[in-house]
């Protein structure tokens, strides 16, 4: 399944449709304005929330936490000794992670688990502008976790090029 996301939020609080490969609206990302730190939440289209992305306060290195009813489900860091620039751990509170490498900045990396690539992100498959595609592969995956996880690397990663 193929969704198209739109490139950058252009300010603390604003929205936006996660559309499937029908153009059909599919998860609402809603920025949290009015917050401490960077707060974004994912929706399913009736508006209940899948996911909560947070900005980790108070850390030695860049991260953000994922978490779904409240509960801790992930946190996101940038791998500090990686022979890529630009590649991210994922560490489920389960015990399992994902890698997330490749070229951030252009939207063009994938998502894998133990070598078994989970979603891929690109550009190549889209003709609008700001936008790019997340492909999840794998049928059974949980789609609203690789999105999210799609959003917060890129968006530790803009971060990061802008010297917040």
């Amino acid at each position: 399944m193929k969704y198209q996301v739109r490139d950058r939020i252009f300010g603390i609080g604003d929205d936006y449709w996660i559309e499937d490969e029908h153009g059909r609206k599919a998860f609402l990302v809603d920025g949290k304005a009015l917050r401490l730190r960077d707060t974004l939440e994912i929706k399913d289209t009736s508006g209940r929330i899948l996911i909560t992305l947070r900005e980790k306060m108070f850390s030695l290195r860049d991260s953000m936490t994922i978490e779904r009813d409240g509960e801790p489900l992930a946190t996101i860091h940038k791998k500090r000794f990686s022979l890529l620039r630009n590649h991210y751990r994922v560490d489920l509170v389960e015990g399992t992670e994902l890698d997330v490498s490749g070229k951030i900045f252009d939207r063009e990396f994938a998502i894998e688990y133990d070598g078994e690539l989970l979603a891929e992100v690109s550009r190549r498959w889209l003709t609008v502008r700001e936008t790019y595609g997340v492909n999840v592969v794998r049928e059974d995956a949980d789609h609203a976790l690789l999105l999210a996880v799609a959003v917060c690397v890129i968006r530790m990663d803009d971060k990061e090029r802008a010297g917040d």
